[in-house]
């Protein structure tokens, strides 16, 4: 059986595990907290799998191990003293007697799928290696770190605005956040282009831009910035936020 079909096949259990642990809890967004860390569980099995342990596979194991499991942990404690996430209760009561159904394929197995994608540059150093590194990963290592300053810091400074009770009801527009309206996301998807620069030295790995691609393209239009700003509409604070700020990309204030 093939190295990524024997991945696909963890990858199915492990989302199936998920999806089990979300009818005993009662909440779907558990999910959440699985998404960092399938990542690493199949960055880990590809390792073990290749059989191989060379500079670059070792180096994206680290890269991905460090984001999935401060992602993972971030989410963890960001839910575990609140309610089920408002987008998975939305769901829950749109979906009604079907919610079971449409929260396995539409929430876990999709997920599952989606998180191969973008994993595949990682897969295709882990099986393929690659030469001795070299200025292509230094910059991919740079890219990549970037992209984790600015979700590591994005996350800390908008969980510490939301801790001090002063500021509800206020939007957070300093910080990173005064160049950004989303400094976390554009922070995890920076990293994925990163990792993508690292394995194109891996034979074959050109086309795997299909991952970070398809990380870009959920959260800049589809599940990401627009379902979160779509929270604040009618919020006048807000409003005077995205005109002068970035949505995405690092900027200057507009005057």
């Amino acid at each position: 059986m093939s190295f990524f079909l024997i991945l696909a096949l963890i990858l199915f259990v492990f989302m199936n595990f998920w999806f089990a642990l979300s009818l005993v809890r009662k909440r779907n967004d558990v999910a959440d907290v699985a998404w960092g860390l399938g990542f690493v569980i199949l960055t880990w099995c590809g390792l073990l799998m290749s059989g191989m342990y060379e500079s670059r596979q070792i180096l994206v194991t680290v890269l991905v191990t460090l984001w999935g499991i401060r992602l993972a942990w971030h989410i963890h404690a960001r839910n575990s003293k609140k309610g089920e996430d408002p987008r998975y209760q939305a769901w829950r009561e749109a979906w009604g007697r079907w919610f079971i159904v449409r929260s396995y394929f539409q929430v876990y197995i999709l997920q599952g799928i989606l998180l191969y994608l973008i994993v595949l540059p990682v897969l295709f150093v882990q099986w393929f290696g690659g030469p001795e590194l070299g200025v292509l990963d230094l910059v991919g290592v740079l890219v990549w770190g970037l992209g984790f300053y600015f979700e590591a810091v994005g996350d800390r400074q908008l969980r510490d605005f939301i801790k001090d009770k002063s500021n509800q009801g206020k939007i957070l527009t300093t910080g990173l956040w005064h160049y950004t309206r989303h400094p976390n996301y554009f922070g995890e998807v920076t990293q994925w282009w990163g990792i993508w620069l690292i394995a194109l030295s891996a034979p074959g790995a050109f086309f795997t831009f299909i991952g970070p691609m398809t990380i870009t393209y959920l959260i800049v239009f589809v599940s990401g910035i627009p379902m979160l700003e779509k929270r604040y509409e009618g919020n006048t604070l807000f409003e005077a936020y995205q005109k002068t700020t970035s949505v995405f990309f690092p900027w200057f204030k507009k005057r």
